[in-house]
């Protein structure tokens, strides 16, 4: 997932534009939608540390085997990260890291980054936890919702969805689970109690 998404921004820049904003928009919706399809009946499509620590408070995930979800999900995507930059070289242009475009503040990459979160594990939780929900169609919600955040915040926060250094991949990874985490609880709080 990771591969895909951050090889769409690399070559994007690397080409002058080529694959285009909506483009790499695409490409994440699209794959994080066909990991759903194609390994969510292996692993429960716990691709990111915030769905398994989400599912986990929630109950519907057992906590004796986050620690190694969470450890599997982070060494994945850093060697995604790695993958790339061997491939397309270690060009400082390509690789961001986790600070917030030019031109915004880290509190606006702060309040969406939280926003962006809130709205995914809202999806994952609708789709994961509730018996009601249509389940050949929560791989379509899932990538559609990825999609729609990068399509409204990616342009003012470059922390999730460009190639990361390992030390900013770490970081973006911890932050991330933490909010995704506390909007789980806040939704879950809200809606049964």
């Amino acid at each position: 997932m990771v591969f895909a998404g951050c090889a769409a921004v690399v070559v994007n820049l690397s080409t002058g534009g080529t694959v285009t904003f909506p483009g790499v928009c695409v490409v994440w919706g699209l794959v994080v939608m066909v990991m759903i399809y194609s390994v969510g009946h292996i692993s429960g499509a716990h691709f990111n540390p915030a769905v398994t620590i989400a599912l986990a408070t929630c109950g519907r995930f057992p906590w004796k085997q986050v620690p190694s979800y969470v450890l599997a999900q982070v060494l994945g995507s850093t060697m995604a990260s790695l993958t790339l930059r061997v491939i397309f070289g270690g060009t400082r242009e390509h690789f961001f890291g986790t600070t917030p475009a030019a031109g915004s503040s880290t509190l606006q990459a702060v309040a969406l980054e939280f926003i962006i979160s809130f709205f995914l594990m809202f999806v994952v939780s609708g789709v994961a936890t509730d018996n009601r929900a249509i389940g050949e169609l929560a791989g379509l919600a899932v990538g559609a919702t990825v999609l729609l955040n990068v399509l409204f915040a990616g342009y003012l926060r470059a922390a999730s969805f460009r190639v990361n250094y390992i030390s900013a991949e770490f970081d973006r990874v911890i932050k991330q689970t933490v909010n995704a985490a506390l909007a789980i609880v806040n939704v879950y709080v809200l809606i049964w109690s």
